[in-house]
């Protein structure tokens, strides 16, 4: 028998995922890039990609986008180091970039390579995190105008990222900016600009409602597919599957304790104040994995009976109180949203499991 703890990934429903979304965008004519980074490109996933339709593959990590088997075009997520440049071009056909001084290094490696690489120069809308600060129209051009000087590079697209770190979500008026800034971009420069990435997964809910700004015609796709829900308010998208990747873990100790812990309290392991609520006597069990398998806070234990405590390095503590059934050595499944995916996958003690 395979040890715990494992994520399991259920191919067929993630492409089935895959495939409604994709489908969804192109009937809007907007092209589709999906992300493969929170399972650290894993090649069943990766395979999944290949035949869902999608327009390109994106990754944040060079590393993954070397490894994915792919025919579809690379397009590296995570804006550049200048040292990076020339496995950046290596590796990946696009990438996301708003610093001078790395589109003048990605140049200068895709001339000593001998490619074309295309940029999307990305525009901060408010969210906080990368591009260009959007107020700022000369630093705009003027990135802008680096990349059309430079032989071996292709203004590709503009793009932004709203929610990730602001929590900035995507709304007709700052995609309307992202629109109009674009439009001022090909009118001054006189370039076709042909890509205006309207963000990530949280954007998806306008495609589907139908209020996408007109000219936003790329998306990147990441935890919409694998978790089947909208960032950001984490509702369920309709006609997709939210239990694509499961956790399994084994029990490991399974005893009646209190559960108010006994003598004087400090902080825990983690630097951390814990209030505990004292329930009485407890059936509490212990599974073999803990915070450095995984992100606790996105377990949710497939059992309704069961409920989660807490988790130190090595140890998820359960109530079992209404699951007695349970013994040493059972499984305890449990659903996973995108950070306990990340987590998970970026751990090598989890094992993944493939069906």
């Amino acid at each position: 028998m395979e040890r715990n703890p494992k994520l399991i990934i259920d191919t067929q429903k993630l492409n089935h995922n895959m495939r409604t979304l994709v489908h969804a965008a192109h009937a809007q004519s907007v092209q589709i890039a999906l992300v493969s980074k929170v399972v650290c490109a894993h090649p069943a996933v990766i395979a999944c990609i290949n035949q869902s339709g999608c327009d390109m593959l994106a990754d944040s990590r060079a590393e993954n986008l070397e490894s994915a088997y792919t025919a579809l075009p690379k397009l590296m997520l995570r804006i550049g180091m200048p040292e990076d440049a020339e496995r950046i071009v290596a590796v990946s056909d696009i990438s996301l970039e708003s610093e001078k001084a790395t589109i003048l290094a990605l140049e200068r490696a895709a001339a000593n390579l001998g490619k074309m690489h295309r940029i999307i120069l990305m525009i901060d809308l408010g969210d906080l995190r990368e591009g260009v600060f959007y107020q700022d129209w000369d630093e705009l051009l003027d990135v802008a105008q680096t990349v059309k000087t430079c032989p071996h590079l292709e203004l590709y697209g503009t793009g932004t990222n709203l929610t990730c770190y602001g929590s900035v979500l995507p709304d007709q008026k700052n995609l309307g900016t992202l629109v109009a800034l674009t439009e001022r971009l090909r009118d001054t420069l006189s370039l076709p600009i042909p890509v205006i990435s309207g963000g990530n997964s949280t954007s998806l809910k306008l495609l589907l409602d139908g209020t996408l700004p007109k000219g936003i015609n790329h998306l990147r796709l990441g935890e919409s597919v694998m978790c089947g829900v909208i960032p950001g308010t984490y509702t369920p998208i309709e006609g997709c599957y939210q239990d694509v990747f499961r956790l399994d873990a084994t029990l490991v100790e399974c005893k009646n304790k209190p559960s108010y812990p006994i003598g004087t309290l400090s902080r825990n392991a983690f630097g951390e104040t814990v209030q505990y609520v004292d329930k009485g006597l407890m059936l509490r069990g212990i599974c073999a994995i803990g915070r450095q398998d995984v992100s606790v806070d996105g377990l949710t234990p497939l059992d309704p009976n069961v409920e989660i405590i807490g988790a130190s390095s090595d140890h998820l503590l359960l109530d079992l109180t209404k699951a007695p059934q349970y013994r040493v050595g059972d499984t305890v499944s449990f659903g996973v949203d995108y950070g306990a995916l990340l987590s998970a996958s970026t751990s090598r003690y989890v094992k993944k499991e493939v069906f």
